[in-house]
């Protein structure tokens, strides 16, 4: 079973080795974002509702890179309910991302941490190490959890992202994947244990911000998801500006 102490030391190695290249040049990015609902692998994580975020990362030359984003979180459960009831999400990441010489192929290996600062009862938290391979616009890759959200115990998701470019100023963007859960815990309210989701969004960068429309679902029914809409279809907007 992965430590859950690994975090803090991760992140540690991670500036080690950036500050130990001392020629490698770092860069600092940052990004905001208003949507109208905050879905999280096909699931509201806002119940229905607007959510804020932003995050900022730090990058080496060499590939080696760590960040932090959040976003507000509504789950409207309460403290006698299992104590799934913060407001907040807060992730920390560090990872290692590269090309593969001229052949179009890239990769990127990570931890992820999700923090749910405000939960009372349930443990929230869980951790995710993750990895993909890309080729041009199109990327395959897997994260694993050996205890997701919820004290949910192990969890593998296998996923497919593909962004096609129209010119300048419109992108389409298309996204599977595969939910496997180990137990459904306090994950989902029923016995299902695997899921998928889906996306497809259209994004126009415009005043310098970036304007998204997607249609984003899961092939739950209410009853799996404690009878909410959470994992129905919907049509999510989101503004977004990266600095």
């Amino acid at each position: 079973m992965l430590n859950k102490k690994l975090l803090p030391a991760a992140l540690a190695t991670a500036l080690l080795a950036g500050a130990t290249v001392a020629q490698a040049d770092m860069e600092i990015s940052g990004n905001v974002a208003l949507t109208s609902d905050y879905k999280f692998r096909g699931i509201s994580q806002s119940n229905e509702d607007i959510a804020v975020q932003g995050g900022f990362d730090l990058g080496w030359d060499n590939g080696i890179y760590i960040g932090t984003w959040a976003s507000s979180v509504d789950f409207d459960v309460s403290s006698a309910d299992g104590g799934l009831n913060g407001s907040l999400e807060l992730d920390y990441y560090v990872g290692w991302a590269s090309d593969i010489g001229d052949s179009g192929f890239g990769i990127d290996v990570g931890y992820l941490y999700y923090d749910y600062p405000g939960d009372d009862g349930l443990e929230g938290d869980y951790q995710e190490l993750y990895g993909s391979l890309s080729w041009n616009d199109l990327a395959i890759g897997v994260a694993y959890s050996d205890d997701y959200y919820a004290e949910t115990d192990t969890f593998w998701y296998y996923y497919a992202d593909y962004s096609l470019g129209i010119n300048d100023m419109f992108t389409i963007d298309f996204h599977v994947g595969y939910n496997d859960v180990e137990k459904n815990g306090g994950f989902l309210s029923s016995d299902e244990d695997s899921f998928i989701d889906y996306s497809v969004g259209v994004t126009a960068s415009w005043l310098a911000v970036d304007w998204t429309l997607a249609y984003v679902g899961t092939d739950l029914d209410e009853e799996d998801v404690f009878d909410t809409e959470w994992g129905d279809d919907s049509i999510i907007f989101t503004i977004s500006k990266s600095m």
